[in-house]
């Protein structure tokens, strides 16, 4: 004779519930278009992640990293991010370097 089985998760939802830090204003530069864009952390369960906005009204977002760890990578990576931003002339996520 065939059984089931019936699985449920006991998952505590507070435990599920993501804690998000507030957003911080790393830097800001300008397209070659003159687009000002900022860059901003914000901690999310403990890690910092980054991204690349415009600084007024709507546009493209760009996910710069997902999970730093430490102040010295984020500066770094800031430091990185805005030399290529500069170099190029628009936000290096984009993605047509």
């Amino acid at each position: 004779m065939p059984t089931t089985h019936t699985t449920r998760s006991t998952a505590n939802t507070a435990s599920a519930e993501r804690r998000t830090g507030q957003r911080v204003q790393l830097a800001t530069y300008s397209t070659d278009t003159g687009e000002p864009r900022v860059l901003i952390g914000q901690r999310v369960d403990g890690i910092v992640r980054v991204t690349d906005e415009p600084a007024h009204g709507d546009g493209r977002r760009y996910l710069v990293e997902p999970q730093l760890e430490s102040k010295a990578a984020l500066d770094a990576l800031v430091a990185d991010y805005l030399a290529k931003a500069k170099r190029v002339g628009y936000p290096p996520m984009h993605g047509w370097f």
